[in-house]
């Protein structure tokens, strides 16, 4: 079997609900829902076909007895009916000629089926069926409008109101993969809340067949997937996902957020996935030799995706800071430095250009040109554009912060300035990572951070949650330095858009 083989998990040409139901609580149901609704809008297009011998119609679409009994080519299955029909449907599907099968169902190694499962398994390879599950929630793909997240994207309270409960993320560039479900259902809705943009989400279960190595090699191949991030419980096949990562890494970044760091913690993760976590340390060492970059939370996990989504990975981790507030300026410096990042002095030819426009009145007389760069409260968009602008021209910085805080009065358009440096970043080639940070919750600063954002240089409302980020950037161009692959990825690099 190959990468090849999953391509319909994304793409398909014809897809089966299988266990389709004519009860809107049930999972058969709210896929097969969410999928015409897909289709009807032009997203999906593929045909869908409902299977349930036991209705004819489903939301008026044709039902049939068995997959079997479908005219029209399926290369995707999604499975929903009691663990003990599974593998029976399997041989059906394999006989139709699926390729891929996302087996919603629960009920085997989770609980102690093992034989089950190993039925299922076998049954698959028999006919050739790349299995997705079982135990899992499945995939969502926003730009191909695949779905088999059973979970309602609207729920009514008693109070009579609808409100968004399962939002979906909008098409973009972050593939995550969560051997949990409940965790990945939550972590899309944050993504979508974050406004980050989402290639494909793919919940694994018990990893039956299809593993994590198998959807970084996968992803690897990808050209939509510009960052892979992974929640972990276990790694059945450690030395093989190692060693997908360990290639994968050399053509894009990978994070992982481990769960079951802690004696407890790892007990837990048994509970539900039948998997068993292993100590931390062994996965701190795999996660070193495979190049992934690890979080230590969901908030820096999705830090981290926009800023190396976004931006190339950094030569060093020679930070500079821009700032109209002193404070905001003092706490991104501290978090960098403890990060294991530094905030150099600056001197020489950059100090002298910097200088340079306090003479020439650019910047006031009484900025601080040290490092951070604070440009007082008097800060203007042409103070920051050109002290930017002789930042990215520098060889004493590898990464710049800016933290543009709307709130002082030289700034009336907050928006505009964001465009204007996206533009400056963009005219000098992303010689180097910018990321910004503007603090608070008004209407000006999500509007600012959503202008970044769109313009991809990644934003923050805090300075600690950009050098956080700033930290994975050091850290992937640090991976690669190692490996001697840093300089042809950076001469590789394009933006997203």
């Amino acid at each position: 079997m190959t990468v090849s083989d999953l391509k319909p998990l994304f793409e398909p040409k014809g897809i089966t609900i299988i266990g389709a139901s004519r009860d809107p609580e049930k999972p058969g149901h709210v896929i097969l829902k969410i999928m015409l609704e897909n289709r009807q809008r032009g997203l999906l297009k593929a045909q869908v076909y409902p299977v349930n011998p036991f209705a004819e119609a489903i939301m008026g679409v044709k039902c049939y007895p068995s997959v079997r009994d479908i005219p029209g080519n399926v290369d995707l299955a999604v499975i929903v009916v009691p663990a003990r029909l599974v593998p029976r449907v399997v041989e059906d599907c394999g006989v139709k000629g699926v390729k891929v099968a996302v087996v919603i169902s629960a009920g085997f190694s989770e609980v102690g089926e093992t034989e089950l499962e190993r039925e299922l398994v076998e049954t698959a390879k028999r006919y050739g069926v790349r299995i997705v599950g079982p135990n899992c929630i499945g995939v969502l793909c926003p730009w191909t409008g695949v779905d088999t997240i059973f979970l309602p994207v609207e729920k009514t309270l008693k109070d009579g109101r609808r409100v968004v409960s399962t939002p979906r993320p909008k098409p973009g560039y972050v593939t995550l993969l969560s051997q949990s479900g409940a965790f990945g259902t939550a972590a899309i809705d944050y993504m979508s809340g974050e406004g980050i943009g989402l290639n494909a989400f793919v919940s694994y279960g018990n990893k039956a067949d299809v593993d994590e190595a198998d959807l970084l090699e996968y992803f690897a191949e990808d050209p939509r997937t510009r960052v892979i991030l992974m929640y972990v419980e276990s790694l059945d096949r450690g030395r093989k996902v190692v060693e997908a990562a360990r290639r994968v890494t050399l053509r894009k970044p990978v994070v992982a957020l481990k769960a079951g760091r802690t004696k407890a913690g790892a007990r837990a993760a048994a509970s539900h996935t039948a998997a068993l976590a292993g100590t931390d340390e062994i996965y701190q060492a795999a996660f070193r030799r495979a190049g992934i970059i690890r979080a230590y939370d969901v908030e820096e996990l999705f830090d981290m995706a926009k800023a190396l989504a976004m931006q190339p990975p950094a030569r060093g981790g020679r930070v500079a800071i821009v700032t109209d507030g002193g404070g905001a300026g003092v706490m991104a410096t501290d978090e960098c430095e403890m990060l294991g990042m530094s905030v150099p002095e600056l001197r020489g030819e950059t100090r002298a250009k910097l200088e340079q426009l306090k003479q020439e009145g650019v910047i006031p007389p009484f900025a601080s040109v040290v490092n951070p760069v604070d440009l007082t409260g008097s800060a203007t968009p042409e103070m920051y554009l050109k002290t930017v602008e002789i930042l990215l021209e520098s060889n004493d910085v590898d990464i710049i912060i800016v933290l543009a805080l709307h709130q002082v009065p030289g700034i009336e358009d907050p928006v505009e300035l964001a465009r204007q440096l996206a533009e400056l970043v963009k005219a000098k080639g992303y010689v180097k990572p910018v990321l910004a940070v503007d603090t608070g919750w008004s209407e000006a600063a999500l509007l600012t951070r959503e202008t970044f954002d769109e313009l991809l240089i990644p934003s923050y409302p805090i300075p600690e949650r950009a050098a956080r980020a700033a930290r994975a950037l050091f850290e992937y161009g640090c991976i690669l330095k190692e490996r001697g692959a840093l300089e042809s990825h950076l001469k590789s690099w394009r933006p997203a858009l």
